[in-house]
This record gives structure tokens, sequence and C-alpha cells, in this order.
């Protein structure tokens, strides 16, 4: 080979080279902690399904920026929660943290994440500490604030003249807030209450006794996933149908509806719940994305997915408002601040503890064409709603 070849074959070498392997592809890193395996996984696999969605939908791209996201499992435990959230702040130096099924999870591991200087959005989890003193300006939620679900359900009892209630709920923070939220606004007489161990306790058998024998007309409950279907199985089976009038949030949606289904417990059918989305919800955004979650998963979407499905377009929102930096965080902060991204619920605002100002609609059990289980909108029960500890809030 000589000289002249030589020199012509390493600079068309260096010039490829330039072009591909020396060229920097601009990523986005998101990290997204959610339950996959245990029994919370029944509520975490619907919401990585809808961020995977979320991207295919978007073509792979933020921008300028290629999506990569991260999952992590937090085992359903605050403590595995927080490792992995660690994790993905310092090994994996992720951009934007996101997920969080479990309100004692996210509490664990907010500081980890706010203290490295890093956004972070719940998808779900809304404890009453981080919409109060607790708020900051690199968080936000997708979803609500713990106690508004459970305070429409109490006003949705005030208007329907229930004057009594049992009330049951697991012994976590986001139980305690959901009997808080309901103490809110209902204006009848709590007969009793119990708070269940969370997570594990599957038999309620002895509470569902000490309800029957209270005399309430109506019972109360919030158990999400594998603990939803367990309690409503036994409240039949205890014959209470008919008994107590069963009014619920979070227990019976679309994640427990299909066994609930399989299983033929028709009792569900005309049961009714609180909720600031459903699947029926007329735009373009919800439309594409419920069709799309059916298509893949031949299962109408919870909402845990709908929340998902919403963080990552509010992330996206973020990253080209960024100028193409992903230091610009007051840029990306202003864009999520606006919520002008296009979002399942239709259009909502932020509240200045970056909590949504969102209707909140009473939702009731029904067979769709098909005959398959889901809920439609019956009536709006709060218009732009705005949680209670907003007030608590230092941020202006």
């Amino acid at each position: 080979m000589n000289k002249t070849f030589s020199a012509a074959l390493a600079a068309t070498l260096i010039a490829g080279l330039s072009g591909t392997a020396f060229a920097q592809t601009k990523e986005v890193k998101i990290g997204y902690v959610t339950t996959l395996t245990t029994g919370g996984a029944a509520i975490g696999k619907p919401m990585e399904t809808a961020v995977n969605l979320a991207v295919e939908h978007m073509g792979g791209k933020m921008g300028d920026f290629d999506i990569k996201v991260i999952f992590g499992d937090d085992g359903f435990k605050p403590e595995t929660g927080k490792q992995v959230t660690d994790k993905l702040v310092k090994q994996d130096n992720v951009d934007f943290v996101a997920g969080y099924i479990w309100s004692n999870v996210l509490l664990a591991s907010r500081k980890s994440v706010l203290d490295a200087g890093k956004f972070l959005i719940s998808s779900n989890a809304g404890p009453s500490p981080v919409a109060g003193k607790l708020c900051n300006e690199n968080f936000f939620s997708t979803s609500w604030q713990n106690d508004q679900n459970p305070m429409a359900m109490g006003e949705v009892l005030n208007q329907r003249g229930v004057k009594s209630l049992y009330v049951m709920s697991p012994n976590y923070a986001a139980g305690k807030n959901m009997v808080t939220g309901l103490e809110r606004t209902f204006k009848g007489e709590i007969l009793g209450k119990d708070f269940t161990k969370w997570p594990g306790q599957l038999d309620f058998s002895a509470e569902l006794a000490k309800a029957k024998a209270s005399g309430a007309e109506a019972i109360f409950v919030f158990y999400p996933g594998k603990a939803g279907g367990a309690f409503v199985q036994q409240y039949q089976q205890a014959g209470l149908k008919g008994v107590m009038d069963l009014y619920t949030v979070f227990t019976i949606d679309a994640v427990s509806l299909p066994r609930f289904q399989k299983a033929n417990f028709e009792g569900v059918l005309g049961s009714f719940q609180t909720m600031f989305w459903s699947p029926d919800m007329d735009n373009e955004q919800n439309k594409r994305f419920v069709a799309s979650y059916k298509e893949k998963t031949g299962q109408y979407p919870p909402h845990y997915a709908a929340q998902a499905y919403d963080t990552m377009y509010l992330i996206k929102s973020a990253v080209e408002a960024s100028g193409g930096d992903l230091k610009n965080m007051d840029a990306m902060r202003a864009a999520m601040k606006s919520a002008s991204f296009p979002s399942v619920r239709g259009e909502f605002t932020y509240g200045n503890n970056n909590m949504p100002i969102q209707n909140f609609y009473l939702r009731e059990v029904v067979k769709d064409d098909d005959g398959d289980w889901t809920t439609k909108i019956v009536s709006t029960v709060f218009e732009k709603h705005q949680d209670p500890y907003a007030a608590e809030c230092p941020l202006k």
C-alpha cells in the first residue's frame, strides 16, 4: 500500500467516524419507579405498558432527544423503592425520576431526587406532606392529592342522602389520607372505622362482621390492587349486598374489573366511584391512548396507566422547552407548570404546589357494546378542584 492511498484511507475512516461513532447522540434519561413484582404489579405493569406506549407514540423522541427509560421495581417496599431511586439518581444519572404508586414509597424516596437537583414526578401517589409543607418547585404530579377522590365521594354520599357509614382503609399514609378526605365533606355519621394491616391483609371477615353489626347503612372502603378484589369477594360472600351499600375509591377499576367479570361478580355492575378521568372522556389524546392500550392488552386502561401516559407527555413538554439543554431547569419547570401538554383528562392547571387543579367525576360500572365491564362518567362532582393542602405550601 503506497503512502498516498494510506493517507486517503485514513482520512476517509476519520471522516466516517466523526459522523457516527464520534457524534454524541442526545438522550434524555427517565427513571421510572413502580411495582413490577409482588401483588402490586397488578398496578405497576399497566403503568409500565403506558410508559412504553407513550414512547412509541412519540416515535422514541422528545424534541431532538432520544428517549431512554430505566424502570425500577420498588418491590412494594419503601426501603426498596429508596434503594432503586438512589441507583437511578447516583449511578444512572437520570434527568427525571417519575412513577411511584405508593405514598410511603414516594415519601421515602423524595429527598434522594430533590436533593440531587432532579425533577420528581408522581404518576400516582399524592400524600398530603408533598402537597403541603414539603412541596418543592421540582416536584410535579400527574394524578391527584390523596384526599381529593374521597372528598368527591363524600359529596356524592351527601347528594344521595346517606346518613351513616362504616369506614375501612389500609393503615398507611394514603389510607389515612383517604379517610381524612372523606371526613372533610361527608356530613353524616361514621359509626365505625378500621385501619387494616398493609400490605398483606387479604382476610377482612372480622372487619366486615363489625361493619354489619354497626348498623351503618353504607360502607366506604379504599383497597387498591389485589386487596380490592379480595374485599369485594368477601363483601358479597358476607351477604352485605343490599344490606350495606358499597362506596369505594381505587377499589373497583380497570385493574380489578376483568377479574370480577371472569368470576361473575355482577354485584359490581352499577356501582359508583369518583375519579378525575374515565376511558370514555371525549378528547383526541384520550381516544388514541385508550384505543392503543386496548389493542396491546385486550383490556381497558386503568387510571394508573392514564396517569403514567400523561407523565411522559409532561416530561416531553419540558424537554422540548429546554432549548436542547437539560440543565435549563427554569425553562423546563416553566413548561411543566403551564400544563400545556395534551392530557388524556383534557385541559387542567397546576396549583402553587404543582398538584393538578382539575374536575372530579362520578363514574358508574357498566357493560360496553361488546359486553366488557368498564366505567362511564355519570356526572361532574367537582369542577377545577384544588387540594386542601395547597395553602400550607410556601411556593407562590
